[in-house]
């Protein structure tokens, strides 16, 4: 169309998404995005099939304009970039002509003065080497010549097929986007009639003599379309895993026993009891190449919260979400030379630094690491060598949270509470982080608190995994009011400047910028001292930092992997050193893990089956406690709860007797009355939320080897 009203989209680019029953988005991949509603999922089918037929009409006319030559089929802005270059290349040529036509005068010049001194009296060796050059300045300039026509040449083809070329690009371009959309719809559709088949069998089944028909009937209904039923039931994994038959190892069944699990551990990591806790290990064995059924696995997975849908283990790399959560302090040095700073605006500088820097771990780690049972537990004790020593808590499981506290004896504390969640959209995974992180300064008393930004994975379903980091970070001094905004720049595929980047600024409690930050999350992360300068009339104007190299400093440098980490889950040398066996750990120590001890070892078909076992072994620890919580009440007069098809019904055992019904989405999961063991919930002094801080008593068990306390969680 040559002239369009504001805000329309080309049918033929258009991308058509589907959100959930009733919605859907019409986008042009670009700032122009409508969020529609239909009134029901009959109506936003219906809605959805006729724009497909539209798309695949404007489509079809436009290939038809291709083919006629039509010009309009070109957008706007490939348009305007065409002829930008056109431009660039024309002037370029223009200036060859220049330098062309320079060269046949002074060659011409040239050469009239070479005749002139044929014409002199000279020796007969001095004319051979004068008509030599003669000859030469004549070759020089025919080459020349055939150079701007050959330039020339170029650019005429150029003007001929860039249209060509153009059209090829984007058709391309929509094919790609095409096939996502499809399979992302084809994802949809099969999960919906999957479950639509297994709500019309379910019925048949339920025969009037059958146990708990009524709770069966009575939920039948409402099939596998329960989001409140998903909220509340885990179920295993399903078995799609195919092993190669020369693997040289068969599986043990899902019953594997823990007894025989713990044997054949012990056995295999006997030699490791000999060494030393300072030897730190610089290899891990090498990834093995086992083949998944990627489909079967996510085509159930979209929308859902991906922390309650049980993995095999070849989505998973060997450590856990508590060891992951120990790699932020990767650099702690960067807290080491904050606590050395006497202004409290240079130690916002190191802290933003640090914040950066547990993101460039990320940048190739596509595995998931392993969910915490709850209760499990990991410490780093690295004292004596950096200094620091750390401690993680698994303190909840639904939703799963991990409580974390370090501390160094160069005068810092690190400690936090994170909640992750996770959403599969079909073409890439949100993975939300909740939670405040606080580093406190024991000199200064500086306290500072901050957020993580949202980590996305991409290209879930066809093509690369690549894994981006998107959003902005506040980080806040409570003491002296001073502020620090980093920015995470999503990536763009327009975007001209470079990935991953990071830029900042740290004010103080005015709001005057005192230092700018620029660097990417996954290389280095420099600081700049902004200057003030007169303005034009004749007040203070701010001056950028990138304007004033001589201030620039690095304030952290990503280190190198080590060789080989492609093989090795692309694990820095701290992370290979995470998993490594130590003596005198607590029995809940990650570390201690059959399933992920057999997975670093490449017997991924036992782990799959002792992973199995673990999570059944959790879910009726958790039933036993609810069961004890219930009992707990029943006792007293405290109301008395009961989950029954979607509602919870309500009643005193005493007293007024009353019955109350209230919805399962209100209520949450049923009551567990676990508490942590080495962290306590509590409402934080600073940021007056609910967070799990560190009680103590952990290393004075450790130098005990007192683990009485200590749930059997493996």
């Amino acid at each position: 169309m040559r002239h369009t009203c504001r805000g329309t989209i080309n049918l033929a680019t258009a991308n058509i998404t589907v959100e959930d029953s009733c919605n859907f988005i019409i986008s042009n991949g670009g700032a122009q995005t409508y969020h529609l509603k239909a009134s029901s999922e009959v109506e936003r089918q219906r809605w959805v099939t006729a724009l497909e037929l539209a798309k695949a009409k404007a489509v079809k006319m436009l290939a038809e304009s291709d083919e006629s030559g039509d010009e309009e089929s070109v957008s706007q802005t490939d348009k305007t970039e065409l002829q930008n270059t056109l431009r660039t290349l024309s002037s370029k040529v223009e200036d060859l002509s220049t330098c062309n036509d320079l060269i046949a005068k002074h060659g011409t010049a040239l050469q009239r003065s070479l005749s002139e001194l044929e014409s002199l009296r000279l020796p007969a060796e001095s004319n051979e080497k004068i008509k030599q050059v003669n000859e030469r300045a004549t070759l020089f300039r025919i080459t020349s010549n055939a150079m701007i026509n050959a330039c020339r040449d170029f650019l005429m083809l150029a003007q001929t097929h860039s249209k060509k070329w153009q059209k090829s690009l984007q058709y391309e371009r929509d094919q790609r986007i095409r096939l996502e959309e499809t399979l992302e719809q084809l994802a949809k559709q099969h999960n919906h009639l999957e479950r639509a088949f297994r709500g019309a069998t379910v019925l048949p089944a339920n025969t009037p003599g059958s146990a708990g028909s009524g709770k069966d009937q009575c939920c039948s209904g409402k099939g596998d379309m329960s989001d409140e039923d998903d909220e509340n039931e885990f179920f295993d994994a399903p078995e799609i895993i195919t092993m190669p038959e020369n693997s040289g190892h068969k599986r043990t069944g899902s019953n594997i026993s823990g007894a025989s699990s713990d044997i054949s551990l012990d056995e295999q990591y006997k030699h490791q009891l000999e060494e030393t806790k300072k030897e730190k290990r610089t290899r891990i064995p090498y990834k093995p190449n086992y083949s998944l059924n990627l489909w079967s696995i996510m085509k159930n997975c979209i929308g859902k919260e991906l922390s309650k849908i049980p993995m095999p283990v070849n989505f998973n790399e060997p450590l856990s979400m508590l060891q992951r959560l120990t790699e932020d302090l990767e650099y702690h040095e960067l807290l080491d030379r904050a606590a050395k700073c006497e202004n409290s605006l240079e130690q916002l500088c190191y802290v933003a630094a640090f914040t950066v820097s547990s993101y460039s771990t990320t940048v190739f780690r596509t595995s998931k690491p392993f969910n915490p049972l709850l209760g499990e537990t990991f410490e780093l004790d690295r004292l004596e060598e950096n200094g620091y020593r750390s401690l993680c808590e698994q303190v909840s499981h639904h939703p799963p949270a991990a409580a974390h506290h370090a501390e160094s004896k160069n005068g810092w504390t690190l400690r936090q509470e994170i909640k992750i969640t996770s959403k599969f959209r079909g073409k890439y995974l949100s993975i939300m982080p909740l939670g405040s992180i606080h580093c406190i300064f024991h000199a200064t008393g500086h306290h500072y608190t901050w957020k993580k930004v949202t980590t996305t994975v991409h290209n879930i379903i066809v093509g690369k995994l690549w894994i981006d980091q998107s959003g902005e970070i506040d980080i806040v001094n409570h003491k002296t009011g001073d502020k620090c905004n980093l920015k995470f720049a999503p990536y763009s595929y327009f975007s001209r400047d470079v990935a991953r980047k990071v830029t900042g600024e740290v004010t103080d409690p005015s709001g005057k910028v005192h230092f700018a930050l620029l660097g990417t999350w996954d290389e280095k992360m420099d600081c700049f001292k902004v200057q003030p300068v007169v303005g034009e009339n004749g007040g203070d104007a701010r001056q950028r930092g990138h304007e004033a190299e001589e201030s620039r400093v690095m304030l952290w440098k990503r280190n190198p992997l080590p060789k080989n980490a492609e093989n090795m889950y692309y694990f820095s040398e701290l992370a290979l050193t995470l998993n490594a066996w130590e003596s005198g750990t607590a029995p809940t120590d990650s570390r201690l893990r059959p399933d992920q001890r057999l997975m670093e070892n490449g017997r991924w078909d036992e782990a799959n089956a002792e992973k199995q076992r673990l999570e059944e072994k959790q879910r009726l620890s958790r039933k036993k406690r609810e069961a004890e919580a219930m009992k707990a009440t029943e006792d007293g007069n405290e109301p008395v709860f009961h989950s029954f098809d979607g509602w919870r019904i309500a009643w005193c055992v005493s007293g007024s007797h009353s019955v109350f019904l209230y919805p399962l989405s209100l209520l949450g999961t049923p009551y567990d009355p676990y508490k942590a063991l080495w962290f306590e919930r509590k409402k934080d002094p600073v940021t007056k939320e609910l967070t799990h801080i560190y009680r103590g008593g952990y290393w004075e068990c450790k130098e005990k080897q007192d683990w009485t306390s200590c749930p059997d969680i493996f």
